[in-house]
């Protein structure tokens, strides 16, 4: 009589498996996922799996342009192509030294560390250039007697069930790490013939068209925005002279700003408007005004927004998490209403900012790095600060007033003490806010389109392939 474990006890702690179905492994997490993978082939039974390089020790990426360039896990994204040029530059001595890592034209790369899974067909290498892979990276070609595309391979790599074997392989260190001997060991659908293959490959083709006429689309909406702004406040940025006449320029002494940087006199952008009076920010708002809490006890709940949590292409906050008041000290404070804008590289220059809305119990703190703008009465809208400011030749100019250290540099208040805001009436105010909203809407619309018909294409396609 077979063993039986008692009901009460849970599987995911105790469970039984035949010995049969031990396949060269003993951890338990492994055989707990009861993954049916009946039918399945080892990769390494139709594919060949070599692993990258580092760079040696005593070299680094070259700061020169050269035909060599090395390929790492950040430059991957499973649902883009890689574009060669904008890898980092090796030597042609490095490259010398790690030439037998070379990925080529065609062939599938996969993350084996970090983040695990990541997959990648290197394609347009342009006639001139090389790539070396990172050690952090595998790359998987077809055995020379198995007809096998590597896009088929990528779209079985990405299954769900493929994932899971992966996941349940990683060795969790500092950072996750996939073996070579686990990868070899991982399990896909049988292979069907190429013409099956191809089919499946250009049905999941066309839902990434799709995907991305739809980004496109959204895209352009999103690229539309400026425009508008301009052209509503009657505002001409003028054309930017490339002539030694522009580079050699004067600048009366009563127009300095405390600052000796030519670039910030010379290319500074105002948005001085034809038609609506024009006032400087500080005197329609505070700029990083004082923030008490002190109607609230230190138990009581309020918002926490770290940088993470502001989405830069929507300019509003995604996830907004919580604390209390007692862990707000050492914290950026705000309240509800409050505009925060990013002032650190990059993200100030990717747009990181959000009106605070919604707050727990009308309160918030969040990352160091947000100057906090606050209008001081109706005459000025929070959400028309935010549109002005989020403006990209806003945040071009912004970079102007950096100071600090490389790689740390911030924007200083004085930036916004400084912005001119053309300022209509309170009910055009309002006019702009609703346009640029629907149009931010009729974009995530589009975008989450784009997003399902992929969805659906791959569950399509898992059906086809797996048959369930």
């Amino acid at each position: 009589m077979n063993y039986q474990v008692p009901q009460h006890i849970s599987k995911d702690k105790i469970f039984i498996i035949n010995r049969s179905t031990i396949d060269n492994r003993l951890d338990a997490q492994y055989y707990s996922a009861d993954l049916d993978l009946s039918g399945f082939v080892k990769l390494s039974s139709v594919t060949i799996v070599k692993g990258g390089k580092r760079i040696p020790k005593g070299y680094g990426y070259s700061n020169e342009q050269t035909p060599y360039h090395y390929l790492r896990v950040a430059d991957m994204d499973s649902d883009a192509q890689v574009e060669v040029n904008n890898l980092m530059n090796i030597s042609e001595e490095v490259f010398n030294i790690l030439e037998r890592y070379e990925i080529l034209e065609g062939e599938l790369a996969i993350s084996i560390a970090g983040t695990i899974g990541k997959t990648t067909i290197l394609k347009n290498i342009p006639i001139d250039k090389r790539v070396i892979l990172t050690e952090n990276c595998a790359k998987i070609l077809a055995k020379t007697n198995v007809d096998l595309l590597p896009k088929y391979l990528k779209i079985c790599l990405d299954l769900p069930i493929v994932k899971k074997q992966l996941d349940l392989n990683y060795i969790q260190t500092t950072i996750p790490k996939l073996g070579l001997d686990k990868i070899v060991g991982i399990k896909i659908p049988p292979i069907p013939c190429i013409q099956k293959q191809q089919e499946i490959v250009d049905y999941i083709n066309e839902a990434y068209i799709q995907k991305r006429a739809k980004e496109t689309e959204a895209q352009q909406l999103l690229d539309s925005i400026d425009d508008y702004l301009l052209k509503e406040l009657g505002i001409n940025i003028p054309e930017v002279k490339a002539n030694i006449g522009n580079r050699i320029f004067i600048v009366q002494r009563s127009e300095l700003k405390g600052r000796y940087t030519p670039c910030l006199y010379k290319d500074s952008i105002s948005l001085y408007s034809t038609i609506y009076e024009n006032i400087p920010l500080s005197h329609l708002a505070y700029i990083n005004p004082n923030t008490r809490i002190s109607s609230l006890n230190n138990e009581m709940p309020i918002s926490f927004v770290p940088m993470e949590s502001v989405n830069e292409i929507y300019a509003e906050i995604n996830d907004n998490k919580n604390c209390i008041v007692a862990e707000s000290k050492g914290f950026t404070r705000f309240q509800e209403g409050d505009l925060l804008w990013a002032k650190i590289t990059p993200c100030m220059e990717n747009g990181k900012s959000a009106v605070a809305k919604d707050l727990i119990n009308g309160y918030g703190c969040g990352s160091t790095e947000f100057h906090v703008i606050r209008p001081k009465n109706n005459d000025l809208l929070v959400e028309y600060i935010h549109t002005l400011l989020h403006m990209k030749i806003v945040r071009q100019t912004a970079k102007l007033y950096f100071g600090g250290s490389a790689g740390q540099q911030r924007v200083a208040s004085d930036f916004l003490e400084s912005f001119n805001v053309p300022l209509p009436s309170e009910t055009k105010q309002q006019d702009i806010v609703d346009y640029i909203t629907n149009i931010r809407t009729r974009a995530k619309a589009l975008q989450a389109e784009g997003k399902a018909i992929l969805e659906n294409a791959k569950r399509k396609v898992e059906q086809m392939i797996i048959g369930e």
